[in-house]
């Protein structure tokens, strides 16, 4: 299990202090976040890059609907060779209460599905560094010489993705065997969001392990909260989900204030 921390703050060097912080004190990763108006996470992680040396970098998530892919694949690339190949680029459809019908953004939830998929495309072939094209129903890349514009990620054979996969549905699953790594989601019969269990990201990973052929590594990614003074509570917390499959532990403290936030960097990740 590896273990990160997502800022929860709108302070871009607070940010860059934490990262130190939380790679001094044992985390695998330090990730932001991203909203249609707030401090800009790719200006934040370039900084993050160049001030670590060890530490994943990321942001949860981008909502690759409302993304130009290709200045979106020149963010990633660029930021991935800053940082000496630390990137993940963690995806899905974003949640609309986070600016997207304030500022027009697409809030039909097909519609940012595809527009999710076809950006993929682009950004992933953008990536290889070579003349590309690409004609869907939403983006258009004619054939140019592109790879002259912006050097290849450092990863090979990509930045990895991690995408947001809501079960039991199918589309989206199918979706998440194409990428690197799994944001779990669940939705009920009556079509609502609810938080997955241990038992549904087994069930998760059973039909991941069945059904993607592709041979890279794969990850599936848990958030929540543990207490960084109760170390026997911490990893009662998190077992569950490591024997579930998952092998990625984000420790989220969504809304709290800046110094509980440091204080549970300082403690370090979990230990088990």
């Amino acid at each position: 299990m590896k273990y990160g921390f997502v800022f929860p703050g709108n302070d871009a060097v607070l940010a860059v202090e934490l990262a130190q912080e939380a790679e001094a004190a044992g985390w695998d990763g330090f990730f932001v976040w991203e909203s249609v108006w707030a401090t800009d996470p790719w200006v934040t992680m370039g900084a993050i890059a160049a001030v670590t040396k060890r530490v994943r970098i990321g942001a949860i998530i981008t909502p690759v609907s409302r993304r130009r892919p290709w200045k979106l694949a020149s963010e990633t690339a660029t930021v991935d060779r800053l940082s000496g190949g630390r990137l993940i680029l963690a995806v899905g459809l974003g949640a609309i209460d986070t600016g997207f019908t304030k500022f027009g953004e697409e809030t039909e939830r097909k519609t940012r599905a595809e527009l999710l998929d076809e950006g993929l495309d682009v950004i992933t072939g953008l990536w290889k560094g070579l003349p590309f094209a690409y004609e869907g129903k939403h983006y258009h890349v004619k054939p140019e010489d592109l790879h002259l514009m912006c050097p290849p990620p450092l990863q090979q054979p990509r930045i990895p993705i991690w995408v947001v996969g809501a079960w039991p549905r199918m589309k989206s699953m199918q979706r998440v065997l194409r990428y690197d790594g799994l944001l779990p989601d669940k939705i009920n019969a009556a079509g609502q969001h609810e938080p997955p269990t241990p038992d549904d990201v087994r069930a998760m990973r059973a039909f991941v392990d069945e059904h993607r052929t592709l041979t890279t590594p794969f990850d599936i990614v848990v958030e929540g909260q543990t207490p960084g003074d109760d170390p026997a509570q911490a990893a009662a917390i998190v077992r569950p989900w490591a024997e579930a499959g998952a092998t990625w532990w984000i420790e989220a403290k969504w809304g709290a204030p800046d110094d509980p936030v440091r204080t549970r960097i300082h403690q370090g990740p979990v230990r088990f």
